[in-house]
Formats: C-alpha cells, sequence, structure tokens
C-alpha cells in the first residue's frame, strides 16, 4: 500500500508549474482588460492542477500495465514499482478528471459559455489517451503536439476567456511562449527515458528524433517562449517585458542539456524547467497585468 507520500510523489509535483504558469498568465490578460475574477481564476486553477494530476496517475497507471516504467529513472511510479495496484491508480487518474470536470462546469455555469464543456472534454481525453486506451498517441510522437495545445493554448486563453469573455491575439501569442516551455518539460522527460522508451517499443518524439535532435528541440521550444514576451509589448506595453526576468533560471538547464546529461542527470534539469515555467509566469503574468 503506498504511502501518502508516494501518492503525492505519484502526482508527480514536479510538473505542476505546467498547470499553475498558464493561469497566472491568463489572469494577468484579463487584469490588463480589467476584468479579473478572482473566483473564475481559482476555479481555472482547480481545473488545470486536477488535469495535470489526473494525466500523471493515468501516465503511471498506463504505463505501468505495459510494463513501461519497469526500469525508468525519475519520479515515483506507483504501479511500475509495485507500490499500489493499478486499478487505484486509475481510479486515482479518473477521480482528479472528476474533480476537474466539476470545477469547469461550474465555470461554464457563471460565464454561460457552453461551448467550454466540449474543451473540457477534448481536454479530458488528450489526458487519459497520452498513454491510455489501445492506441495511445504518446506512444506515437505526438505527446508534444497536444502539451502544447492543452498546456499552453487552451490554458492560457480559457483562462483569459472565463475572465474577459474574449478571444484575442495577444492571449494566443501568449499562450504560444507557455505552451512552448511546457513542451520543453514532457521532452526532457522524454529524453531522459529514451534508452527505455525504445526498448519497450514507446515511439516517443525523443526516441523517434534521437538524442542529440530532441536536444536541439529543447533549446528550440524554450528559445521560442522568450521570443514571446517581445511580440507582446505591442498588444500590453513595455511591462510585457517582464518576461525575460525568467531568462537567466534557463541557462542552468539549457547547459545541461546541451552537454549531454542523460539519465539520472537529468532530473535536475527537468526540475529547473519546471522552475523557468514557474516564474516565467508569474513575470509575465505581472507584466501582462501591469
Amino acid at each position: 500500500m503506498a504511502t501518502t507520500s508516494e501518492w503525492i510523489q505519484g502526482a508527480r509535483p514536479r510538473t505542476l508549474p505546467a498547470a499553475i504558469a498558464p493561469v497566472l498568465v491568463g489572469t494577468g490578460i484579463a487584469q490588463h482588460a480589467d476584468s479579473f475574477n478572482i473566483v473564475r481564476a481559482l476555479l481555472a486553477l482547480v481545473v488545470a492542477l486536477a488535469l495535470q494530476a489526473g494525466v500523471n496517475y493515468s501516465n503511471d497507471y498506463s504505463d505501468g500495465i505495459r510494463g513501461t516504467d519497469s526500469q525508468r529513472v525519475g519520479p515515483v511510479r506507483l504501479v511500475g514499482q509495485g507500490l499500489a495496484q493499478a486499478h487505484q491508480v486509475k481510479r486515482a487518474a479518473f477521480l482528479m478528471f472528476a474533480f476537474a470536470m466539476v470545477s469547469g462546469l461550474i465555470v461554464v455555469l457563471l460565464t454561460h459559455a457552453w461551448w467550454l464543456l466540449l474543451v473540457g472534454a477534448a481536454s479530458v481525453a488528450a489526458a487519459w489517451f497520452y498513454t491510455g486506451g489501445s492506441r495511445p498517441y504518446g506512444y506515437a510522437g505526438f505527446g508534444e503536439f497536444f502539451v502544447f495545445i492543452f498546456f499552453g493554448i487552451v490554458p492560457v486563453m480559457g483562462t483569459a476567456y472565463v475572465q474577459t469573455l474574449e478571444l484575442t491575439v495577444g492571449a494566443f501569442i501568449a499562450s504560444v511562449g507557455v505552451g512552448g516551455l511546457a513542451c520543453s518539460i514532457l521532452i526532457t522527460n522524454n529524453l531522459r527515458d529514451i534508452p527505455g522508451d525504445t526498448e519497450h517499443g514507446k515511439l516517443t518524439l525523443a526516441v523517434r528524433l534521437g538524442d542529440v535532435r530532441t536536444r536541439k528541440l529543447y533549446v528550440a521550444c524554450v528559445a521560442v517562449a522568450f521570443i514571446v514576451p517581445a511580440l507582446l509589448v505591442v498588444p500590453f506595453g513595455p511591462w510585457a517585458a517582464l518576461g525575460y526576468l525568467a531568462l537567466p533560471y534557463a541557462v542552468v538547464p539549457i547547459n545541461l542539456v546541451l552537454r549531454g546529461a542523460r539519465g539520472p542527470a537529468l532530473i535536475p534539469v527537468l526540475k529547473a524547467t519546471g522552475n523557468v515555467l514557474l516564474v516565467y509566469g508569474v513575470v509575465l503574468g505581472l507584466g501582462l497585468a501591469l
């Protein structure tokens, strides 16, 4: 039986900045439009955190029953390490998805934006079918694409929309920066797991690209994120450049990736990349609000 600490680790808290940052940026956009609504912002945060935890438990369950977690390094694998029964982890994933859906339904009732139900359903489906189902898209190399959409575009624009009731070009541009850094977290994870994923036939984008090109992709995704603040100066003003305060935090993980860190040596990169995204969300969100 897994301990409380192991269940928390199984939710992979190092990835939670991928849920927090887009809500901060979306809320900064709402504040800029004088439409900040703390209740809707907090509900958006609950949805994002619940989906992030849900996809992590779902990944643990699906990889665990397939045997692809048996030889990995990194965070606790509840199923792969025999710490919890597979059905328990699956139940935890569904519980998180249910929590996200209930919170999302409240947002829909508050905004009367019924089309958001489709967005919510698509988000839950994307979370489950990343590694779940008979043909998981994460095993076919599409993980980064869906992370960009559902941890970049959707949460930033969604958080801004539920407060402003507007979809804007500025929000889309901001979401690209968040999506790029969210992708870099997954790229780090998949770069670390190339040997095990190759052995088990899990054809992630990292496996398809190979070690060298995956490292270049990591740098490219981080670079895209730091092009975005300059583009946001036009619609939001010079304070958008506060996003560059996160740039120094990206130096160490980029150096480690370019110097060939692999296996356990990439775990600090995963943590540092999550920190970059969190700081980016804070300072860019603040800049957009100002």
